[in-house]
């Protein structure tokens, strides 16, 4: 299955109402400009005028030999993983994933056409796009990741 593919068959990962004002304001905002947003970052990408290159840190490990990618993403889905549209894109990438601890902090977990798997925690980019482009707070969290992608991947 390819990318685009796998991508359209997982629902997109919806963010929590969070308390306090402040937090409010910045979920009313992203939900009126996530259209757009994408769009635009899609545009740009497109257009070469903005590439992000390589592959983030915090590797997991490899999809366990014998496991397809759709039986693991059905996995992930069911642990509560949904599409992380407004990611990045790293090279070689096929899905990004995102669990939802709440609307500050996520698990954010990426599958590459090499079967590696990637994944680290960090705050969401919705809550705290500055944090979250400068990757403060992010996190290896190694140990939650082997539990949530328990016998589906192989340690690298």
């Amino acid at each position: 299955m390819d990318g685009l593919a796998l991508k359209n068959r997982l629902p997109d990962s919806v963010l929590p109402f969070p308390d306090g004002l402040w937090n409010r304001t910045k979920y009313v905002f992203w939900k009126a400009i996530t259209p757009g947003y994408l769009f635009g970052l899609n545009l740009l990408l497109a257009l070469h005028l903005l590439h992000h290159e390589g592959r983030q840190l915090f590797v997991i490990g490899r999809l366990a030999p014998g496991r397809s990618l759709d039986g693991f993403l059905a996995y992930l889905e069911a642990k509560g993983f949904a599409n992380h549209f407004i990611a990045w894109k790293d090279d070689d990438q096929i899905v990004s994933l995102r669990k939802l601890e709440s609307f500050e902090r996520q698990y954010h977990l990426r599958i590459f056409k090499d079967g590696e798997v990637r994944g680290h925690y960090e705050y969401t980019p919705e809550a705290h796009p500055a944090w979250h482009s400068k990757e403060v707070g992010f996190e290896e969290r190694r140990e939650e990741f082997l539990q949530f992608v328990s016998d589906w991947v192989v340690s690298a």
